[in-house]
């Protein structure tokens, strides 16, 4: 399928030199950041408390977020299914190794809502009597409900980054594995280099604006690696495809055909993907709003590295048509000879 079809092959790889000195430059600025800034990491990976509170009205954050601040929190609310619905995410307190009492955060959001805590029995649909913890005003009615409590210790939190790490070298080496089987050495060295070069790239986004790097932000980024091999390898499919059927063709202008010639998919994939997760962004709330922003910057850097920066370096470490097309071998004269 295709909305339009381009006559003339565009000439990217004469640009090419050009657009990979802004890559290395972009690059080198994102690690930079990454040395001097570091990222800003959730309480996965820090240590502290999550808490999930269910209001009897529709929850003011900002008011929630003020109140926590004067104990010295630096907390992320966020809403979930309904607006009387947060989930409060507690880094430990400035100052403090420790992760947040949930019974001193609960008495403080409580006391802002004029009610007093208080133990409540209840039996289950089991028949189980349990007992939580609720905010009741002075009318006895409940204001606050805790609906669960989890506290994740520094320790834990080292052992999810190293998991995350032990994942994206997974992710990369088994990239790598692909490309080399189904395609050729070189291709496999020039689609990792583009890939890292976006997973870098957002990092230091993260790093520079200091957003919060969180499981599903590092999600985002295993699944742009995904989507920018996946464009890389329709280029360089169509690369092999090319050299098959334009066998008097240059490097350069079989890898411009290619390119050219899968434009309309990309319009049509990434634009499609690029609205979802826009509707993502704009609409998802706090909770998906830094996933959908990682898969924002992945996929425009992701179609950019798979054109400038993948293609570029294969051509630059002497792809030919002989890595891709074995040679037919001639038929020696001996063969079917009757002796």
């Amino acid at each position: 399928m295709e909305f339009f079809k381009i006559k003339r092959d565009i000439p990217f790889m004469r640009h090419a030199l050009i657009f990979n000195v802004i890559s290395t430059l972009t690059f080198v600025a994102a690690v930079f950041f990454l040395l001097t800034k570091n990222l800003n990491y959730s309480v996965e990976f820090t240590g502290g408390t999550t808490m999930e509170l269910r209001y009897n009205h529709a929850a003011n954050q900002d008011k929630i977020r003020h109140t926590l601040e004067q104990l010295h929190y630096e907390p992320v609310v966020t809403s979930f299914g309904t607006a009387s619905d947060i989930m409060l995410r507690l880094p430990p307190a400035k100052n403090s190794t420790g992760v947040a009492p949930s019974a001193t955060v609960f008495n403080a959001l409580c006391a802002s809502e004029s009610g007093t805590p208080k133990q409540i029995q209840e039996t289950t649909d089991k028949g189980e009597n349990i007992t939580r913890t609720s905010c009741v005003n002075a009318a006895g009615a409940e204001v606050v409900k805790l609906q669960r409590v989890d506290s994740v210790g520094s320790q834990v939190g080292d052992e999810l980054a190293q998991n995350g790490l032990n994942a994206l070298i997974m992710v990369v080496v088994g990239v790598m594995i692909y490309l080399a089987v189904r395609f050729e050495w070189k291709f496999a060295v020039a689609a990792i280099i583009a890939n890292l070069h976006d997973v870098v790239i957002i990092l230091g986004f993260f790093a520079f604006f200091q957003w919060e790097f969180s499981l599903t932000v590092l999600a985002a980024i295993l699944a742009v690696l995904g989507y920018s091999v996946n464009e890389s390898v329709v280029i360089f499919d169509r690369i092999r495809e090319t050299f098959r059927k334009q066998r008097k063709m240059s490097v350069t202008e079989v890898i411009d055909h290619a390119i050219t010639s899968t434009i309309s998919r990309t319009i049509i994939t990434h634009g499609c993907t690029e609205m979802m997760v826009l509707s993502m962004l704009f609409f998802g709330g706090q909770a998906l709003h830094f996933f959908a922003v990682a898969l924002t910057i992945g996929i425009l850097f992701g179609i950019y590295s798979s054109v400038f920066v993948a293609a570029a370096i294969a051509m630059w470490l002497g792809v030919k048509r002989e890595d891709l097309i074995k040679p037919v071998k001639e038929r020696d004269e001996t063969d079917g000879a009757v002796v």
